[in-house]
């Protein structure tokens, strides 16, 4: 009986994600009207894209899905945050999340931004062939492939190193 493998695990650091949008930023040709970040691993890397990019038009999405034991991946999303067409129409929308598993959530924001006639193009730091959703799409630009869980460094959770805000001093 062969024993199943846990899936590799990679922990990233900064400059590591400073490299992956590194090798993002060659691929974009042209201008942007817009950057859309689905949250929330979208935002990070999106602000990073952004300010590389001099985009300043910044918008966001919010789509969740049910978490409950129900079959999760044929499930009609949520909205919970999303552009007005009227800001989107006819533009040309640079989606960023942080990794294309399934692509369930990139693939909702992009086909809603079709619907309202925006021209988006997908981009994510990491891309999983063998886990999507999606066998005859993928994101128009990635930085890497891999099937590993991947943690980014926002991922951390800094209670737990003790790292705590600072209070203002008066």
């Amino acid at each position: 009986m062969r024993r199943e493998e846990a899936p590799k695990q990679k922990v990233l650091s900064w400059a590591e994600v400073d490299q992956l949008i590194d090798k993002l930023l060659p691929q974009f040709q042209g201008t942007y009207d817009s950057l859309l970040m689905v949250t929330r691993g979208g935002i990070i890397p999106g602000g990073m894209i952004a300010e590389a990019l001099n985009i300043k038009h910044l918008l966001v999405a919010a789509v969740e899905f049910p978490a409950d034991d129900s079959p999760r991946l044929l499930a009609w999303p949520t909205f919970v945050q999303f552009p007005e067409d009227a800001i989107v129409r006819g533009r040309r929308v640079l989606v960023v999340d942080d990794v294309w598993t399934h692509g369930r959530h990139i693939m909702t924001v992009r086909g809603r931004l079709q619907a309202y006639g925006a021209r988006p193009e997908m981009a994510v730091l990491h891309y999983k062939p063998n886990q999507t959703l999606f066998p005859n799409q993928k994101p128009t630009y990635h930085a890497d492939v891999t099937d590993a869980y991947i943690v980014y460094p926002w991922e951390t959770d800094r209670r737990s190193r003790g790292v705590r805000m600072l209070e203002p001093q008066i």
